[in-house]
């Protein structure tokens, strides 16, 4: 079965980029907060779920590859 989480940035300090995530846009999004000095990602709302973590995983990963954080992108597998 497929997998697809969508995230989106939407805030953005000196230390810290928040994310928002979810499976569709019919959802209300989950939303993490990204450090971005250690690259750790923990849940606002304190939940740690697969779309969190799909959604984590993804970005770092597309910031490893650009040297910068993403604006929005999906995780698909």
């Amino acid at each position: 079965m497929a997998s697809l989480v969508y995230f989106r940035k939407v805030a953005e300090t000196d230390d810290s980029i928040e994310y928002i995530f979810g499976f569709d846009t019919d959802e209300p999004p989950g939303r993490l907060l990204m450090d971005t000095k250690s690259r750790r990602s923990r849940p606002i709302d304190g939940e740690i779920n697969y779309a969190f973590l799909k959604a984590s995983r993804e970005i770092n990963a597309l910031y490893e590859e650009a040297s910068e954080w993403p604006e929005r992108g999906m995780s698909v597998s």
